[in-house]
């Protein structure tokens, strides 16, 4: 059976419908209600990194944070909700340090700018690598792929905006494109790093990741168009077939 098959769908429907609420009841606006919801979150985080999703619960997140299951209950509906606390947070987390990086290379050209952007996207996802493992794979779970789509909206918006005002540095480029191809390969390699390459990430490898990362974005930017020869020729058959 394919995985978009009628049955399969129907069943997707019925457990979409299921779906525990995953908003939170109420935010915090006081000083001490602000440092409930802090702990419940960091203590959520420290609980799926130690122990996974399955054995976080209510009521273990509660003791880990210090407080009562009814305070808990006061501002989140289920674990499912914390989770999506976690990851808000943990991509704010990623975000800053992106637009730092942004704002700090906004001048300078293309060839000092690249290196920097490129490392700091890298060491975003050094940050906690293993909450991050933890919480690629919840997201489905909790629904919140619409906030994964607006976190890399974000990042495109950036990178096409450097790119916009170093458009006399890059070969001719369609801007959204070329913003989309970029940010897009590097997370793949630091995505892919983090759930199956951890070693690429370490002290020791991770100035090597950066490098062949910076050489992929730079080449991108900057290679030359496919002349009339190249972009005529066929196919290889196997290609052409598949």
């Amino acid at each position: 059976m394919s995985d978009d098959s009628p049955s399969l769908l129907a069943f997707g429907a019925r457990n979409m419908a299921r779906r525990p609420l995953t908003s939170p009841r109420k935010h915090a606006s006081q000083e001490r209600s602000r440092a409930t919801v802090e702990a419940l979150v960091e203590a959520t985080a420290r609980i799926l990194v130690r122990e996974g999703f399955e054995r976080a619960s209510t009521n273990r997140i509660a003791r880990e944070a210090g407080v009562s299951v009814g305070s808990l209950y006061q501002y989140y509906p289920s674990k499912e909700a914390l989770v999506v606390a976690v990851i808000d947070r943990h991509n704010e987390e990623i975000m800053s340090l992106v637009r730092a990086t942004v704002a700090q290379v906004a001048a300078e050209p293309v060839e000092r700018a690249i290196p920097k952007l490129v490392a700091a996207a890298i060491e975003a996802h050094r940050v906690n690598p293993r909450l991050h493992r933890v919480l690629a794979e919840q997201i489905p779970r909790t629904g919140q792929l619409e906030n994964v789509e607006a976190f890399d909206r974000q990042n495109y918006e950036l990178f096409r905006t450097y790119l916009e005002n170093h458009r006399d540095e890059i070969r001719p480029l369609d801007l959204d494109m070329a913003a989309f191809v970029c940010v897009t390969s590097v997370e793949a390699l630091t995505h892919t790093a983090v759930l199956h390459r951890p070693d690429f990430l370490t002290d020791a490898a991770v100035g090597a990741l950066v490098e062949e990362a910076t050489r992929l974005v730079l080449g991108y930017l900057r290679e030359a168009p496919a002349g009339p020869a190249t972009r005529g020729a066929r196919l290889p058959v196997h290609l052409a077939a598949g």
